[in-house]
């Protein structure tokens, strides 16, 4: 049966807190997301397509996605078994795995890629070992895309745990019961229930890849063509005065953005549906 909700504010309080929270978003999330498309438009489509194809523009565009697309699976694996790990086993060191999960969240991406300039920098612990055997990490691509994983890793596994949590290991259980296997049971099993909730994560944790620019920009060394993702190589043309193709990036990377918001909203609803289906099992 459904409830009446129970309001006891005037109507012009309702109506005042709704027009406020309508221009907050107008002013400061949809005036700039559109204040960035009309200035990649301000010459004209043709100008703002000829944005892409300078070979430094494409050599960043796909630094980006390959970036993304190593560290997205590469947190999927981990997310997806340290979430089956803390909620489906008790073991020593539990609760220090969960607080080192939340460790990018509470340091700096500047302190992330600082990290990895001490360890494998020319100067660094691994650095001259590296170097004398033809491995170069940082100012490179190996060193954005482990900047970029050390970043984004807790997305997975900080979606994935409370959903575990919440569906407990009765089906684990009934299934070994039944004869399953381990493999078994987590493939027809766990991972059938967590689906949306994995997919969800991996949509946050795919966004932040794209978008990274702190850990990123240490470890780059900004050179243009080779290590430049889009979001550096959008402050460089930026500070160059080339404003419309600067604006023609960021207006992708805002596609980009849009497009996981969009996804985001439609996984959120299957979510719900799960989760309301779990609970009344």
């Amino acid at each position: 049966m459904q409830r009446n909700a129970v309001i006891t504010e005037a109507p012009w309080v309702r109506r005042s807190l709704i027009a406020l929270a309508v221009l907050f978003l107008a002013g400061f999330l949809l005036l700039p997301l559109l204040s960035v498309f009309a200035a990649a438009l301000s010459k004209g489509i043709s100008a703002y397509f000829a944005s892409f194809a300078g070979s430094d523009t494409l050599s960043a565009i796909r630094l980006t996605l390959l970036a993304a697309a190593i560290a997205v699976p590469a947190n999927l694996v981990f997310g997806l078994s340290a979430a089956w790990a803390i909620t489906k086993f008790e073991f020593r060191g539990k609760q220090t795995l969960i607080t080192l999960i939340d460790l990018p969240f509470s340091v700096s991406p500047v302190v992330a890629g600082l990290i990895y300039i001490l360890i494998f920098g020319a100067q660094g612990w691994a650095g001259p070992y590296l170097i004398s055997h033809g491995i170069k990490v940082v100012f490179a691509v190996p060193g954005i895309v482990l900047a970029t994983i050390f970043v984004t890793f807790p997305f997975v596994a900080r979606e994935l745990i409370p959903l575990m949590q919440e569906l407990g290991t009765d089906d684990e259980q009934a299934a070994l019961s039944l004869g399953a296997s381990g493999w078994q049971t987590f493939w027809h099993v766990t991972l059938p229930n967590v689906k949306w909730g994995l997919l969800y994560g991996v949509l946050l944790c795919n966004a932040r890849a794209m978008g990274e620019f702190g850990a990123v920009s240490v470890v780059s060394g900004h050179i243009r063509g080779l290590t430049n993702t889009m979001p550096l190589h959008i402050e460089i043309l930026y500070n160059d005065y080339q404003l419309v193709p600067a604006f023609a990036v960021a207006s992708l990377l805002a596609l980009l953005a849009l497009l996981t918001l969009a996804a985001k909203s439609l996984l959120e609803w299957r979510y719900a549906d799960q989760l309301s289906a779990t609970r009344r099992h």
